[in-house]
């Protein structure tokens, strides 16, 4: 079996470790800890994570933020996949900092990047891990927010919550979205 888990964010050094980038950081961190390697290809870092027979392709689109659609398409075909085998992850103001929520479908919520899947792969139904940066942010302040740094105690917070995505990542692929939703939303 074999998924597709597309972490969003954007490319270059100035949007490291910012909250807008929390995709690629969950991504990066269970490379890290599986030693194993993203490679530069089409549209995007990509690496395959094996773990228990089940492949999942880890992909961090080349396209920035609001046209990761056009990168998850190609990767998904490229693959041979059906969105059904699609997670993406994806940071929500929404949400209290690190909150961890997971959905098999839903609009975009004002996010560009899955505005952008939507559009481009015709449907809402794919599943997201939605990670809450919060929006402690002031009026007309939110783009510095999303693209600023996380703070020392949500970079405290942050290894914790990484290894929790890494576990709903798995779930996803061994036991699907329905019951990783039920195992994991209120953690």
């Amino acid at each position: 079996m074999k998924y597709l888990v597309a972490g969003l964010g954007n490319i270059g050094t100035e949007y490291q470790d910012t909250r807008h980038n929390i995709g690629f950081t969950i991504l990066d961190a269970l490379v890290g800890a599986s030693n194993i390697a993203f490679t530069e290809k089409r549209y995007g870092s990509v690496a395959e994570y094996r773990h228990k027979g089940r492949t999942f392709v880890l992909l961090k689109p080349s396209t920035y933020v609001n046209l990761s659609g056009k990168a998850v398409s190609y990767w998904l075909q490229k693959e041979s996949l059906d969105v059904s085998s699609l997670l993406v992850l994806v940071d929500d103001l929404a949400l209290p900092f690190s909150t961890i929520r997971v959905r098999p479908r839903g609009s975009d919520g004002g996010h560009n990047g899955l505005t952008s899947l939507i559009d481009i792969l015709g449907t809402q139904d794919f599943a997201r891990l939605r990670f809450g940066i919060g929006g402690d942010f002031a009026y007309g302040r939110q783009v510095d927010y999303v693209l600023g740094r996380w703070t020392p105690e949500e970079t405290k917070q942050l290894p914790e919550r990484l290894t929790l995505c890494h576990d709903i990542i798995r779930s996803f692929g061994f036991v699907g979205i329905e019951k990783t939703m039920n195992l994991y939303n209120n953690r």
